[in-house]
């Protein structure tokens, strides 16, 4: 198996079984993804350097407009895909597996959590895992101890209050607060009547 096959057959949704081929990819993954996370958590690095790194583990290149605050976290890398002018503060765990797509302009707090697989339910297979991808519009904002959950997808320009737990779509334009995240309220397009 290669990285694309592996990314393929994720990105379907499939479950993946313990110990199967599928998996034991996913495990030299992450031991890859452990390589790279240590070179760019434990030194400083310049901002064209983090992206160099980042490029790296990712698998592709970010755009020279990416910053991010190490220390950062993942067990595989290679299902992240970022857009441009993104920020992604410090501490924060991306498990990627089932896909995280992050567009322009997104603004990721402290310790924030993505969360893209879901084990079985039944004990007896509860080695098995389920992907399901996380998707971000352009110009998030999502607030220090956010979970996002898997099969989640953010609207653009939506806020996701600080400690939040995301397990449904956030629409666009809106606030979403609390453990599960709630509307709270549409974003004032005054700004938009301004500019």
């Amino acid at each position: 198996m290669n990285t694309n096959e592996f990314l393929n057959y994720m990105n379907q949704g499939t479950e993946i079984q313990g110990g199967s081929e599928v998996h034991q990819y996913m495990s030299e993954l992450s031991q890859e993804a452990m390589k790279i996370t240590t070179e760019l958590n434990h030194y400083y690095h310049t901002p064209e350097e983090i992206c160099h790194i980042f490029s790296k583990l990712i698998g592709k290149p970010v755009d020279k407009s990416f910053r991010m605050f190490p220390p950062f976290y993942t067990d595989c890398g290679k299902n992240i895909n970022i857009g441009k002018n993104v920020f992604i503060n410090s501490c924060c765990c991306f498990q990627d597996q089932g896909g995280i797509t992050i567009g322009d302009g997104t603004l990721i707090g402290h310790k924030v959590v993505f969360a893209t697989l879901d084990h079985n339910f039944d004990p007896q297979k509860r080695q098995g895992m389920t992907p399901k991808p996380i998707l971000l519009g352009k110009n998030v904002w999502i607030g220090a101890n956010a979970t996002i959950l898997g099969g989640v997808t953010i609207g653009e320009n939506a806020i996701v209050a600080a400690g939040a737990v995301v397990t449904k779509d956030v629409p666009a334009n809106s606030i979403v607060a609390g453990v599960p995240a709630k509307f709270i309220k549409w974003i004032d397009n005054k700004w938009e009547e301004s500019a």
